[in-house]
């Protein structure tokens, strides 16, 4: 072997198996991404997030403390993965791959520049790239203008192909599975964890069955019960059930990056009088929202009538986040279409094409009647006449008061 240690290199290792999706999508979403490119003069993209760099080439990179991209040109389409990958990004992308290596430091930016060259009007990530990457990205690549094109590439992502729109109906579906699998695993003195690995092992099989060459990564559940149902993210815990406790069951199916959900609220064994009242109004909430979910209803003015239905009730108050969100290449990982979010500072109008939650949740503080956290939670595609709500898992207290 040569003393001479590259800079980066080639490593293009076995067979290329199917992808989630077909070379023409992503042949189609990279068409989209120039067209931002040629509409703002920019000459090279450098993306650097695992939400762009999964929605543009396919590969869903594990950072681990390395940098990874995915270079972007008139001409090219290239990922910089780091050795520890070998052939792996290669393998399960749709472009290019150029390995850099760690003989010396920035060689990650060497081997950008080596695609994008140096002088170029450069696009970034503005919302990704850190302070300490950004002047690397100057000293190395010495752009004659930068662009932040994150928000642009948002807008692309929020409007999906009927391609995404068929793997979000399957994870919808596979949601479901893991829905019915808690169900049946919720028993007056189980654990939560418990409960959780029974609704995630669930779903694990479900998109293998689905998906036979697909990767596996990242599915998981949140559990809740008692008052670790007060915040939508609360970590599992090792608490066991007691009857009439409240509980929240969200099962998240991850499927080549694409995120979905469903979140229910339950009961164990039994519901109380004011429980059952602010369950039922948060579920009369769920309807009426998702009853608005149409093409030309803009995010706040959804949220801003769900707020009403609240007041009205003299339950808004309680209310302790936005009404729901895009889905497509995001998790609690990585990414977020922020332009897509049911609160009173969004704008956006919504169109058929688009993927929305309608997720409303009340928090009642310990101590009072009918304490505890109340979501539920469905995945709607917005179509030419309304919307399609692709969760099947019934809510409300006749199906979920078990165990």
């Amino acid at each position: 072997m040569s003393n001479t240690r590259p800079e980066f290199y080639r490593f293009h290792n076995g067979d290329k198996p199917a992808l989630q999706f077909a070379q023409t999508e992503y042949d189609a979403r990279l068409m989209g991404l120039r067209a931002i490119m040629d509409a703002n003069g920019v000459d090279a993209v450098v993306l650097s997030s695992m939400h762009n760099i999964a929605y543009y080439s396919g590969f869903l990179y594990c950072a681990f403390g390395r940098a990874y991209a995915l270079v972007v040109t008139a001409r090219e389409a290239v990922t910089i993965s780091a050795g520890i990958d070998a052939g792996q990004p290669w393998r399960r992308g749709a472009t290019d791959n150029i390995t850099y290596t760690d003989w010396q430091r920035d060689n990650y930016w060497r081997a950008i520049v080596h695609v994008a060259g140096k002088g170029k009007s450069v696009g970034i990530e503005g919302d990704h790239l850190t302070l300490a990457q950004s002047e690397k990205m100057r000293a190395f690549m010495q752009p004659s203008s930068v662009t932040d094109i994150a928000p642009m590439t948002m807008q692309q992502r929020m409007r999906k192909s009927p391609a995404e729109l068929e793997i979000i109906r399957a994870g919808a579906n596979t949601a479901d599975v893991g829905g019915y699998a808690i169900r049946d695993a919720v028993k007056i003195g189980a654990r939560e964890i418990d409960i959780a690995m029974a609704g995630r092992d669930a779903m694990e099989l479900e998109i293998a069955r689905r998906f036979p060459d697909a990767e596996y990564r990242d599915t998981w559940v949140w559990f809740q019960s008692g008052l670790n149902t007060d915040g939508a993210h609360n970590p599992v815990t090792a608490r066991k059930l007691e009857r009439g406790d409240i509980l929240s069951l969200n099962t998240f199916p991850m499927i080549s990056g694409y995120y979905t959900a469903l979140e229910r609220t339950m009961f164990a064994g039994e519901a109380d009088a004011a429980s059952l009242k602010i369950w039922e109004a948060n579920v009369a909430a769920h309807e009426y929202g998702m009853s608005l979910l149409k093409p030309g209803a803009s995010c706040a003015e959804v949220t801003l009538k769900i707020n009403d239905f609240f007041a009205e009730r003299d339950l808004l108050q309680y209310r302790t986040f936005g009404y729901g969100h895009s889905f497509g290449v995001l998790s609690h990982y990585y990414g977020r279409e922020a332009g897509l979010e049911l609160r009173e500072d969004i704008d956006t109008v919504l169109e058929p094409g688009m993927v929305i939650s309608m997720e409303p949740m009340l928090t009642i503080p310990e101590g009072q009647p009918g304490a505890g956290g109340y979501r539920e939670h469905d995945i709607l595609f917005i179509t030419e006449g309304g919307n399609e709500n692709v969760t099947g898992y019934p809510y409300g207290p006749e199906f979920n008061v078990v165990g």
